[in-house]
C-alpha cells in the first residue's frame, strides 16, 4: 500500500523542474509556425497562468481561454432568475460563494442579501439539504451550477430529497455539459482553434469517448490533462507532436484520474434525474443539448416550476466583452474594461468575479 510519503513524491514529479524543461524543448521541437490551443477547464486556465506556461510557448503558438469556468458561462437571464427566485417569501437560497457576487442585470445575491433576503453559501448540495431539513417553515433552493462533475451531486441530492419526502427543497438547475459547446467553438471560423486542452475533472465523469467527434468530424486533435505544470506541459507536447504528425486523435495525459469510460455510476445518476435540452451560455448563445432540466419524475424539485416568480427584462452589462473572452475571441486584457473599470473589487462580468475566470487569472498574474 503507498504511503503518505509516496503519493507526496509522485505528485512532486508532475512539479519537476528537470521534466518540465524536457517538454518545454519538446513543445518547440514539435509546434507548427502557428496554432492555438484552447484550454476550456477554468482550473486549467488558473493553472497555466499561476505557472508562467503561456510564456514558455514558442513564437506563434496561442493559449486561448475557452468556456471552462461555469459561473462565467452562466447566462444573464439565469442570474436574472436566480435573483427573482431570492425576491420570493420564505425561500432561502443556498449556493456556491462565487454566484454570489455575479452582477445581473440590476442585481445581484450578494446585494440581495444586504436588502435583508436570505442567501447561504454551502459547499455541497447535501449542505443545502440539511438546511432545508433544519428550517422546515421555509423554502430552501439549491442553485445548481456546473458541469458534468457538480451535476451528479446535485443528482444524488434531488434522489435524497424525494426519498425523503423534502417539500422544502428544490433545485435551480442550470448546469451545463461540454460537447455542445466544445462543437460551437470549434466549428467557428473565426476562432481558428487547432486543438483542445480537454478538461480532466470533467473527463473523470465523461470518459474520452464524448471528445470523438471533435476528431472524427473536424480533425482537431484533443488531450485530456491535469493541472499541474507538468501535466500540462505534457498534454500541450502531446498535441504539437499530433498537429506536426498530422494526426487528429483524442487522447489522455492523465491516466491517474480518467478512466476512458469515465465513471458510469456518476453518469446514470444524472440520466435519472436530468434530460438535456437547450441552455443559453454566455458568449455562446443558445445550444440544443447542451443543459439539464429535470425529468418529469422530478420535475416537483425544479424550483422555477414551483415557485414560477416574475424574471425581470435581461439587459447585458454595457461594455463587457467576457462573451468573446469565454469564446477565445480575445484575450481578459484585451477588454477595454479591464484592470480601468472592471476589477476583482468591482467586477462588471463575470469572468473577473469567479476564482475560475479567465479575467481574473489575468488580472492576478498578468
Amino acid at each position: 500500500m503507498a504511503t503518505a510519503s509516496d503519493m507526496a513524491a509522485e505528485l512532486n514529479e508532475f512539479r519537476d523542474p528537470e521534466l518540465a524543461r524536457g517538454l518545454v524543448r519538446t513543445i518547440h521541437a514539435y509546434a507548427p509556425e502557428h496554432a492555438t490551443l484552447m484550454e476550456v477547464c477554468g482550473t486549467h486556465t488558473v493553472s497555466i497562468a499561476r505557472s508562467g506556461i503561456r510564456a514558455l510557448m514558442p513564437e506563434g503558438t496561442r493559449l486561448a481561454s475557452g468556456p471552462g469556468c461555469p459561473v462565467c458561462v452562466t447566462s444573464n437571464h439565469d442570474i436574472d432568475a436566480v435573483i427573482a427566485l431570492c425576491r420570493v417569501p420564505g425561500v432561502i437560497i443556498t449556493t456556491f460563494g462565487d454566484m454570489t457576487r455575479v452582477p445581473g442585470s440590476t442585481s445581484s445575491l450578494l446585494k440581495e442579501q444586504a436588502a435583508g433576503r436570505s442567501v447561504q453559501i454551502v459547499y455541497s448540495p447535501l449542505d443545502a439539504l440539511k438546511i432545508a431539513q433544519d428550517n422546515p417553515d421555509r423554502q430552501v433552493v439549491f442553485v445548481g451550477v456546473g458541469f458534468e462533475t457538480t451535476t451528479p451531486l446535485v443528482a444524488m441530492a434531488v434522489k435524497r430529497a424525494k426519498a425523503l419526502g423534502l417539500a422544502n427543497f428544490s433545485v435551480f438547475a442550470a448546469h451545463k455539459n461540454m460537447p455542445g459547446a466544445l462543437e460551437a467553438i470549434v466549428s467557428d471560423p473565426k476562432l481558428q482553434v487547432d486543438a483542445l486542452i480537454l478538461p480532466g475533472h470533467v473527463s473523470t465523469i465523461t470518459g474520452m469517448h464524448i471528445y470523438e467527434f471533435l476528431s472524427e468530424k473536424y480533425h482537431i486533435p484533443g488531450v485530456i490533462t491535469g493541472f499541474d505544470p507538468v501535466d500540462l506541459l505534457q498534454g500541450i507536447a502531446m498535441l504539437m507532436k499530433q498537429l506536426h504528425e498530422g494526426r487528429a486523435e483524442i487522447e489522455i495525459a492523465y491516466r491517474r484520474g480518467v478512466d476512458p469510460d469515465g465513471n458510469p455510476v456518476a453518469r446514470a445518476a444524472i440520466d435519472e434525474v436530468f434530460e438535456t435540452c437547450t441552455a443559453t451560455w454566455r458568449g455562446l448563445g443558445p445550444i440544443p443539448g447542451s443543459g439539464y432540466r429535470m425529468r418529469p419524475a422530478y420535475e416537483e424539485f425544479d424550483a422555477m416550476k414551483r415557485f414560477n416568480p416574475e424574471v425581470e427584462l435581461t439587459v447585458e452589462p454595457r461594455g463587457c466583452r467576457c462573451g468573446d473572452v469565454l469564446r477565445g475571441a480575445m484575450a481578459p486584457n484585451e477588454c477595454p474594461l479591464f484592470r480601468k473599470v472592471c476589477t476583482p473589487e468591482n467586477p462588471v462580468g463575470p469572468c473577473m468575479v469567479s476564482s475560475e475566470g479567465s479575467c481574473a487569472a489575468y488580472y492576478r498574474y498578468y
